[in-house]
């Protein structure tokens, strides 16, 4: 699943290129969402999560597990009510994930939730986009490459070296449009890609190729004994870190500041550290 903001271009004034959105009014309050009297009443809440995507979010023998399901839990837990979950394919880029799940709603099926997890910050997006409140920043994320610790005993593989050794990256990712970037297309010979990254993860612990590209957690995630991870320095690349939050329906705005009112404890007292941790992953903070 490759972050949906990447290679968008910004002026200077971020919201310099502002141009108002479409408002959902005169919509009933079990489509746009809930207020936090309500949600605090019915004893429960809905966050949406990625289908499918770990380590941040899938289900296994029908529970859901991952990062960002610990982290709604730990939010729900905060308010007072049940964490329930909507596990949602990715649209074709953030604005209509966020349309889709927080303040609209699929024109067939789907359901509005009340928190979208996952959500990345950018604040040109964030000007744009006037129908969601992009708060509770949790965690930051990087681009990261993995690779194998015999093919590289000594030395640590850097783009370069993908010239001649074999790369997995996730099709149509950032790491995948970085790699392909290169002046002649001098490292497209040697660069396998996969529908997600779990593949590329596979092929680098079966031997198929040397190294993966892709976010730092997805290859810790995916690590074996005789495999390795680094966050060498990415010339020329712009965006190879990113603040990962939550977004919620403009209409609801104190349960927004509730949710970041926990997330922030959470952040200070260490909790979300050890999520992290319980899945073997490092917590990257947030630039809060």
């Amino acid at each position: 699943m490759g972050l949906s903001l990447a290679g968008q271009a910004h002026a200077a004034d971020p919201c310099a290129d502002y141009v108002p959105q479409e408002r959902p009014q005169n919509t009933s309050r079990d489509i746009v969402g809930q207020e936090l009297d309500q949600i605090i009443d019915q004893g429960h809440m809905l966050f949406a999560v990625y289908e499918d995507y770990p380590p941040y979010s899938w289900q296994e023998a029908g529970k859901p597990r991952g990062v960002d399901v610990d982290i709604a839990r730990l939010i729900a837990e905060d308010i007072g009510v049940e964490a329930r979950f909507n596990f949602v394919a990715a649209g074709e880029n953030l604005d209509a994930d966020l349309r889709n799940n927080i303040w609209k709603g699929a024109l067939i099926g789907g359901r509005i939730a009340n928190v979208m997890m996952r959500v990345p910050y950018d604040s040109a997006f964030k000007c744009r986009t006037e129908q969601v409140v992009f708060t509770g920043q949790y965690a930051a994320e990087s681009i990261a490459i993995g690779y194998s610790t015999a093919a590289y005993p000594d030395e640590k593989p850097v783009p370069a070296y993908f010239r001649f050794d074999t790369v997995a990256v996730e099709n149509d990712s950032i790491a995948d449009f970085y790699l392909s970037a290169f002046p002649g297309g001098q490292l497209s010979g040697k660069m396998q890609r996969y529908p997600d990254m779990r593949g590329a993860m596979q092929a680098l612990n079966d031997g198929t190729v040397k190294a993966v590209m892709g976010p730092l957690a997805q290859i810790e995630y995916g690590l074996t004994d005789a495999t390795d991870v680094h966050s060498p320095p990415l010339p020329g690349f712009a965006l190879s870190e990113w603040t990962l939050g939550v977004g919620i329906s403009f209409l609801y705005r104190p349960l927004a500041y509730t949710v970041d009112d926990a997330i922030y404890a959470a952040l200070q007292d260490g909790r979300i550290s050890a999520i992290y941790e319980s899945y073997g992953l490092t917590h990257q903070p947030p630039e809060r």
